[in-house]
């Protein structure tokens, strides 16, 4: 259960990242056009590009402990730590 509900946290995030990525690029595109987006007003686009990386972050730590626990399961040993 735990594990499959990290599966989805990871795709969540990730897509996440994903979109706050594409929408940073867009804003700045659209910034140097003289424009701005609705969708993210208020927030530049170096503010969602961190946001995204912190999203990044959080996914490879969930993928590190899945890989730790698929390591502990099939050596059967215990890892430090």
């Amino acid at each position: 259960m735990i594990a499959q509900l990290a599966s989805v946290v990871i795709r969540i995030l990730f897509l996440l990242a994903f979109v706050l990525t594409g929408l940073a690029v867009l804003e700045k595109v659209a910034n140097v056009a003289g424009f701005t987006l609705t969708i993210v007003q208020g927030y530049q686009p170096s503010r969602l590009l961190e946001l995204a990386v912190v999203a990044l972050v959080f996914v490879i730590a969930l993928q590190l402990r899945e890989i730790k626990d698929l390591l502990e399961t099939s050596s059967g040993s215990k890892l430090p730590g």
